[in-house]
């Protein structure tokens, strides 16, 4: 549903005002809290902020850490399947998250990808077929303090060679 809705909004809108106005409202996305703030044209760089409000605020009175990891979980993957395109299937593999200090306080995250990284992706994946990569980041307030960090490993493949490697599994089953 959310890939044909997409779909129709990319076709309307640029794809930075897809992110940033459409994801904002997705039922999925509402219930994490996080809002995204900024989304550059090519989206290659959005800006996550967390609110600490009533909907997030632990026992302690400090973010509960699942809003927090919830709010950064989809945007890398998201991010790469923009960017990357159809020829490519982008799956979130694992991700570990290190609460460094409570927060008391607005969050904020940066995701970005660089022209070159994309392109290592893109040359790996010609070689290799199919490549984990691993992306970290730091989730701060609005003065740069660290209360978190992130590590997501992302699984990237051909999209040709992803179908045949699945079909050469199921057949496997069918012998067993």
């Amino acid at each position: 549903m959310y890939k044909k809705i997409n779909k129709l909004l990319t076709f309307l809108f640029k794809p930075s005002t897809v992110y940033k106005y459409f994801f904002n409202i997705s039922p999925l996305y509402i219930r994490t809290t996080g809002k995204i703030k900024y989304v550059s044209e090519d989206v290659y760089k959005i800006v996550v902020e967390i609110p600490l409000t009533y909907k997030n605020r632990n026992y302690s009175g400090t973010m509960f850490g699942g809003s927090i990891f919830s709010s950064t979980d989809p945007i890398y993957m998201l991010q790469l399947i923009h960017i990357l395109g159809k020829k490519y299937i982008v799956w979130d593999k694992s991700a570990y998250i290190d609460y460094i200090k409570p927060i008391n306080d607005k969050a904020v995250a940066v995701f970005e990808f660089e022209k070159d990284e994309i392109k290592k992706i893109k040359e790996l994946i010609t070689i290799d077929k199919e490549i984990t990569i691993k992306k970290n980041l730091n989730i701060t307030n609005t003065k740069g303090q660290i209360f978190c960090y992130l590590e997501k490993k992302i699984y990237v493949a051909d999209r040709h060679y992803y179908k045949e490697k699945l079909k050469r599994k199921n057949n496997q089953h069918l012998y067993v």
